[in-house]
């Protein structure tokens, strides 16, 4: 199909914009960490508080994408197949994490569980543990905002027909549910470990940015800006941003397989 001048006009434009925003800055991050060479970026992240602060952010991603899997399906499941009093209240609080500042999540956590706050006894502010709660937070809708729609738009002849059989709510839904959310699972997972790698306000106002203790990956690297460490900075940039990118390639190879 051939293109009119509006349309190459438009697709300029278009192209221009996401150059900007996008590759222009890519490029510039990876000017600036190997105009050196490779060497220093291999010694930037075999350093200890590199490899500290990226072990933290790999068990918080992981276990956060865990518990927002497990409580998303749960949730969702909920949310679509049962009605009781204040469900369309608490649906709408699984958006909250989508419009409150993380900052303000951050200091909820000191105010209910630091030193001097409503839940001292448990005092887990400035610990790795709330570093989680918060990660968890602000990741807590993607699953469940997935599995949703899909839940809503299953028909339930087939639940039914299992039920008829012999089949336990434990087989049938293993069975026969499961098959037709994954993908939505996957999508929501998916997105969750992109928002948990990339997870800084909360983390940092909860966890207290403590050097070789609640030091994330987001963390290291504003802590190395501010050192004016910048190589530091641009290879961890750099090493999240790659592992961005193979989260979402990993999510479109799926997606193409399913269709």
């Amino acid at each position: 199909m051939s293109l009119n001048w509006k349309s190459g006009i438009l697709i300029c434009v278009v192209v221009a914009y996401a150059a900007i925003l996008l590759i222009a800055p890519i490029i510039a991050i990876l000017q600036k960490t190997f105009s050196s060479g490779i060497q220093p970026f291999i010694d930037t992240l075999s350093s200890p508080d590199a490899q500290g602060a990226l072990r933290l952010t790999i068990i918080i991603t992981a276990c956060a994408a865990i518990i927002n899997g497990v409580m998303g399906i749960l949730i969702a499941w909920v949310m679509v197949r049962h009605s009781f009093p204040g469900r369309r209240f608490i649906n709408s609080l699984i958006d909250l994490p989508f419009v409150m500042s993380p900052v303000i999540v951050g200091y909820v956590v000191i105010v209910l569980f630091g030193r001097e706050g409503w839940f001292k006894e448990l005092s887990i502010a400035f610990t790795p543990t709330a570093m989680l709660v918060v990660t968890v937070f602000v990741s807590l809708p993607f699953v469940i905002r997935e599995v949703m729609p899909v839940l809503r738009a299953m028909t339930p002849e087939q639940e039914e027909a299992a039920f008829t059989l012999g089949a336990s709510r434990w087989l049938t839904f293993r069975r026969v549910i499961m098959p037709g959310i994954r993908p939505a699972i996957v999508y929501g997972l998916v997105l969750t470990l992109a928002r948990s790698l990339g997870e800084f306000g909360a983390a940092a106002v909860a966890g207290g940015g403590i050097q070789g203790y609640t030091e994330n990956a987001t963390i290291y690297i504003f802590r190395s800006i501010h050192d004016r460490h910048d190589i530091s900075a641009y290879s961890m940039a750099i090493l999240l941003g790659c592992a961005s990118i193979i989260v979402l390639s990993l999510m479109n190879f799926y997606s193409k397989r399913e269709n």
